[in-house]
C-alpha cells in the first residue's frame, strides 16, 4: 500500500520570506509526506536575502526556490492541493484563485520580517523568530 504525499501551498502577499520559510520548513520536516510549494498574490520577485542566509546558515536546501505568483498554482496542470497556509494577513483577505483539488485552508497569521527594520542584528532576529513560529506550527501539523 503506498502512502499519499499531501500538497501543501504557503502563501503570502510578496512570496519572498514567510511562504518561503513554510516551503523550506514542511519539505524537510515532513518527511516525504507532504510535497510544499509557496507562492504570492504579488510576488516579489525574489526571495528576501536574509531568508536565504537564515537557510545557508541552517543548513537547508535553496535550490529552486524563487519567489512566484499564486496563478502558477491555479493552473490546470498545476498540482491538486490537499492543504492551502495563508501565513500574512492581507493575503487571507484577498480572494484567492480556485485550488486544483479540494484543500483545506488555514490563517497562520505571521509577522512580516522583510518590514522590520532597525539593524542588521534586529532584522535577522526577525527572520529567525519567523522561521522558529513557522517551524513549531509545521511540526505540530506533520504529527
Amino acid at each position: 500500500m503506498s502512502v499519499k504525499t499531501y500538497n501543501v501551498l504557503f502563501l503570502c502577499t510578496g512570496n519572498s520570506a514567510r511562504s518561503i520559510m513554510g516551503e523550506v520548513l514542511l519539505n524537510r520536516l515532513g518527511k516525504g509526506r507532504f510535497r510544499a510549494y509557496s507562492a504570492g498574490s504579488h510576488p516579489k520577485g525574489e526571495v528576501h536575502p536574509l531568508a536565504l542566509r537564515l537557510f545557508e546558515h541552517m543548513k537547508l536546501r535553496v535550490e529552486g526556490l524563487r519567489s512566484k505568483s499564486w496563478d502558477e498554482f491555479a493552473a490546470p496542470d498545476s498540482p491538486p492541493l490537499d492543504f492551502v497556509f495563508t501565513v500574512c494577513d492581507s493575503a487571507a483577505q484577498e480572494v484567492s484563485p480556485m485550488w486544483p483539488g479540494q484543500p483545506m485552508s488555514a490563517h497562520w497569521g505571521m509577522v512580516d520580517p522583510a518590514a522590520v527594520g532597525g539593524d542588521e542584528r534586529t532584522r535577522d532576529r526577525a527572520f529567525r523568530a519567523a522561521y522558529y513560529e513557522l517551524e513549531r506550527r509545521i511540526q505540530i501539523f506533520t504529527q
